[in-house]
């Protein structure tokens, strides 16, 4: 069976979303699916919009799409800043750019279902907005509302921090799972963040399935080119430039 990644969070990040397209091609790769927010807080979102409309089977409207689409509420005033200079890169486009990356960003579904599998953002309960962060698992009647709605295993993004949650209430992390895992078991998998991890790692996440088994997987990349980028950019600026050195 062919070679799936599954990528979440790229957030505008160029060097890192090519670096993850480079390493997975080199692992075979011949499919790609996204989990929203290809945009926001990073200096090349249309580059990024594009690659993901030209060649990934589907992608998940994340906050940050949503952002883009409607009036800013709930964001930090950082995030607000980075969502509107943002929408004017696409808006900015050329005509026919513009029809193409803001019509792709209108039809982005809120959830995917395929071969018993779910797709989303946040979480099964709040596909675009909702977080599930690792302390979650010590609220088990959370925990059982999100797996109640889950037919196998789940796949998320949005909290920028890869790892398995099992229905025990566990959070295994990556480095605990370094051969992978498969499902026998209903699961909630975080595949991480491609240009803007937080969990201390500053290198791409991103998440390899094949049949039933997968693998998360951490790519270099040229962290000083997108800072450099970033930092040149006011409505970005420093505090986003930092945090990807940080990985926090």
């Amino acid at each position: 069976m062919s070679k799936t990644a599954i990528l979440s969070d790229i957030h505008g990040n160029l060097e890192a979303f090519e670096a993850v397209l480079h390493d997975a091609a080199a692992k075979n790769v011949t499919r790609f699916w996204c989990l929203g927010d290809v945009v926001g807080y990073g200096p090349n979102p249309n580059e990024c919009l594009d690659l993901v409309r030209q060649s990934f089977e589907f992608c998940i409207l994340g906050n940050h799409e949503n952002g883009v689409l409607f009036p800013t509420e709930g964001f930090s005033s950082q995030a607000e800043r980075s969502m509107e200079w943002t929408r004017r890169q696409v808006l900015n486009s050329p005509l026919e750019l513009r029809e193409q990356r803001w019509g792709f960003l209108n039809g982005l579904p809120r959830v995917v279902h395929r071969d018993g599998l779910m797709f989303v953002h946040g979480s099964p309960v709040g596909p675009m907005s909702d977080y599930v962060f690792p302390e979650d698992v010590g609220n088990r009647r959370r925990l059982e509302r999100m797996f109640c709605l889950v037919p196998s295993v789940c796949f998320q993004g949005h909290t920028h921090i890869p790892g398995v949650f099992t229905p025990d209430g566990r959070f295994l992390s990556p480095s605990e799972l370094p051969d992978g895992f498969g499902s026998g078991e209903k699961l909630m998998v975080n595949v991480g963040s491609v240009g803007q991890p937080r969990d201390g790692d500053a290198r791409a996440s991103y998440l390899i399935v094949e049949d039933d088994w997968f693998e998360f997987q951490r790519v270099e990349y040229s962290v000083d080119a997108t800072i450099e980028k970033v930092t040149a950019i006011p409505e970005l600026g420093p505090f986003l430039a930092n945090r990807l050195r940080q990985a926090k």
